[in-house]
């Protein structure tokens, strides 16, 4: 038998805000988290824009042993957790652990590991190798992490995508609590790759926007896009099987109604053009929710802001949706914080439920000049106010992985 899922907790950590309450409140004012990137000297590189996340510190329930030992990206993702733990009201004490599991991932895990052990061993050689590079680098230990800290005995796994992984773990969260394999499960994404070879390697690609002005480099479906700018952060959701959370009178933020997800099979880095990959994930996410397309109100897109990404996105958006393509209101949160790869699907989760929850969907900043190929009806120049009921969000990464995730009022 099929169960509801509903969305009982949320966490965050971004560049406009290192919880839920300020990310949000700095969404609806549209502020753009993106600057000069400080963590290394970007003299030489074409990129120097990042989304960098400030003034981060680890919350006081994670063991501080522990977390020395964690790369950044983990670091984001346990942090992230942790609020949504405590945002979630969830006793571990009285629940059966091996029920709680986390389903969370990274797109890359840490390059910053990576490239300081390849120093290490060019200049001083093997023994002087990190004994713990690999369990910190993996893109997993986010997860593991995660079930050591809080003590999670569940089902624990993690979902690799590149960019799509936010979303595909919190799809097969969804699925897990649906068809009874868990009672809670953790989910989302953490990433950080800002470093001297994470940049140096997706300029390499020409995939990053090189321009010097943080209000014009992150502006999806804009004519002048010229490619997206790197972030980092985690986003993490409590999904929790329904008559669990009304059983502990658990404050429920939305319910999870669908999951799509497909591949291109067209190539490394682009999407097929023809969007058929990234349509036919939203037409399964509608068809698992029960929904048709004229029951979507509001679709948080992929928009990475490279051109490719983003007029293949509207072919997608108009072969899934049909004549109401034009009429949902569009937006990209990267708009606002870059792109955090892997943890970008965790992050426009946690938009997505906010925006039903407030009535309110944030600005698509930076958009000046609306490309004619990506005629949507994109929310340009302020916030709106907008009752919003059922809200569709698309991750799609390297590999042509394509996620689509739809929440929708709880009633």
């Amino acid at each position: 038998m099929e169960r509801r899922v509903v969305i009982t907790g949320m966490g965050a950590v971004t560049p406009i805000g290192n919880d839920v309450k300020t990310f949000w409140e700095n969404a609806k004012k549209g502020v753009v988290g993106i600057g000069p990137i400080t963590k290394f000297d970007t003299t030489g590189y074409k990129a120097t824009l990042a989304g960098e996340v400030k003034d981060f510190e680890m919350p006081e329930c994670v063991d501080k042993k522990a977390a020395r030992r964690m790369e950044d990206f983990a670091k984001y993702a346990v942090a992230a957790a942790a609020e949504a733990l405590a945002d979630s009201g969830i006793d571990m004490e009285k629940e059966d652990a091996y029920r709680v599991g986390a389903c969370v991932g990274s797109g890359i895990g840490s390059l910053q590991s990576i490239e300081r052990n390849s120093f290490r061993l060019r200049d001083k050689g093997p023994g002087r190798v990190e004994p713990l590079m690999i369990p910190g680098l993996i893109s997993n230990i986010a997860a593991g992490n995660i079930a050591i800290q809080f003590g999670l005995k569940g089902k624990n796994m993690s979902v690799a995508t590149a960019c799509a992984t936010g979303n595909h773990n919190i799809g097969e969260a969804f699925r897990s609590i649906k068809y009874g394999e868990a009672e809670v499960m953790l989910a989302g994404g953490g990433e950080n790759t800002i470093c001297d070879l994470g940049i140096a390697a997706f300029v390499g690609l020409n995939a990053l926007a090189t321009t010097d002005d943080p209000k014009r480099a992150s502006i999806p479906f804009d004519v002048d896009r010229g490619g997206f700018v790197m972030a980092e952060g985690a986003g993490i959701l409590v999904l929790e099987e329904l008559e669990h959370a009304k059983s502990r009178g658990a404050h429920i933020y939305a319910e999870m109604v669908g999951y799509g997800a497909t591949s291109d099979a067209f190539h490394l880095t682009a999407p097929s053009e023809d969007g058929d990959g990234a349509a036919k994930a939203m037409t399964y996410a509608l068809e698992d929710a029960g929904l048709k397309p004229e029951d979507v109100d509001y679709i948080n897109a992929h928009g990475t802001s490279t051109h490719m990404n983003d007029a293949t996105e509207t072919k997608a958006i108009k072969k899934a949706f049909g004549d109401h393509a034009k009429k949902v209101k569009v937006n990209s949160t990267k708009s606002l914080v870059g792109h955090m790869l892997g943890a970008a699907g965790g992050v426009e989760a946690v938009a997505c439920i906010k925006s039903i929850n407030d009535g309110f969907i944030h600005v698509n900043a930076g958009l000046v000049n609306q490309d004619p190929e990506c005629d949507l009806d994109v929310v340009k120049d302020q916030g709106i106010d907008y009752d919003v009921n059922v809200v569709l969000s698309n991750s799609l990464g390297f590999g042509g992985h394509n996620a689509s995730v739809i929440f929708k009022k709880y009633k």
